[in-house]
């Protein structure tokens, strides 16, 4: 049985831990070579996914190059990946001659894109979710690429169906996950036009301890706020299982873009999430709404056959946030509103 810790204390050490390769990371990652190229690296999630590549090509004795791309509102972001080895390059995909500058790659990992504070700037979301990426192909044309998207390009399922799968309709709500699948769709028809072999990697709800759905839910319990039960069911990943599927689906690149679905495998009760959290702090938590019959959920059945399962277990993923919201640890402030059925965020 995996041993994971029983609590993680700092900032540094949450980092070390979701950026650390597993063996089939550093067996398959760790051999790349030549130039990989990270577009969106200053996201959440793009640090952890570049600092996992370096360490599976130091684990390995690779000597690949990863260049991260952002544009690097936060220069504490930048100097923090060069001083892991990463190169940086500050560019505005939306920009031709930014896009020109960028160095070639043999891989391209594409994170970017835009959700939150859609409302009221609704033309920026869909150029940032379309205009961008399919600018990023046609400069990146051939070279086989795995770029993020979301589950949020589903409608939502009935809880019993266990998910949608890479083949359900793509009929979402609202503006900012209708433009999710205008990116999709974009990728979908520039990567058949210009013969590069892409991965949709449709990704729920990944968990860091600064944020994430259990974050949310956890805060709300500890702080004795409601606990809205609308959305009555989500899927949740480790953040660094998450990383980890993501760099295994440059072996799923096809053309037309392949879609993957990537989360946990549990379909979870956000009422039994909220109890287990009450349990830990010792205080009951308090609910409004009803579930609905129906979520945003998915079904990681083709993930599973083709890259494998998850490995962090939902309890640990609760345990560890309950211990550091006990601990004052840090917040991003940046809510999921996994609550919101309407689309609006």
């Amino acid at each position: 049985m995996k041993l994971w810790p029983d609590v993680i204390e700092t900032e540094e050490e949450l980092d070390e831990f979701i950026s650390e390769p597993p063996q089939k990371i550093v067996d398959s990652v760790g051999k790349w070579k030549g130039t990989t190229v990270v577009l969106g690296v200053g996201g959440k999630m793009g640090g952890h996914l570049a600092r996992m590549i370096v360490r599976a090509g130091d684990a390995a004795g690779g000597s690949g190059r990863v260049v991260g791309v952002s544009r690097f509102s936060d220069s504490s972001v930048r100097e923090s990946l060069e001083s892991f080895g990463i190169e940086t390059v500050s560019a505005d995909l939306l920009d031709d001659s930014s896009l020109r500058a960028l160095p070639d790659a043999d891989r391209v990992i594409y994170m970017a894109g835009r959700k939150f504070g859609t409302q009221g700037s609704e033309g920026l979301t869909w150029a940032m979710n379309t205009l961008a990426p399919a600018a990023a192909v046609r400069r990146y044309a051939g070279v086989p690429m795995v770029a993020y998207s979301t589950g949020a390009v589903y409608d939502r399922v009935p809880v019993e169906s266990g998910g949608a799968v890479e083949d359900s309709p793509l009929t979402p709500l609202g503006e900012y996950a209708n433009a999710a699948v205008g990116r999709e769709r974009v990728l979908e028809y520039v990567g058949s036009e210009t013969k590069t072999p892409i991965c949709l990697f449709r990704l729920f709800y990944s968990i860091d301890l600064r944020y994430g759905v259990l974050r949310d839910i956890g805060d709300k319990v500890a702080a004795g706020e409601v606990v809205d039960l609308n959305m009555g069911y989500v899927n949740v990943i480790w953040q660094r299982d998450a990383v980890a599927a993501s760099l295994l689906c440059f072996d799923l690149c096809g053309i037309p873009a392949r879609p993957v679905n990537v989360t946990g495998n549990e379909t979870v009760a956000v009422q039994d999430i909220a109890r287990r959290f009450g349990e830990l702090f010792g205080r009951p938590p308090v609910f409004s709404g009803k579930s609905a019959p129906d979520a945003l959920l998915g079904n990681t059945s083709l993930a599973n056959k083709l890259i494998g399962s998850p490995e962090v277990p939902l309890e640990m993923m609760i345990r560890w946030t309950a211990a550091w919201i006990q601990s004052g640890g840090s917040n991003l402030g940046k809510p999921t509103h996994f609550e919101v059925r309407d689309g609006q965020y």
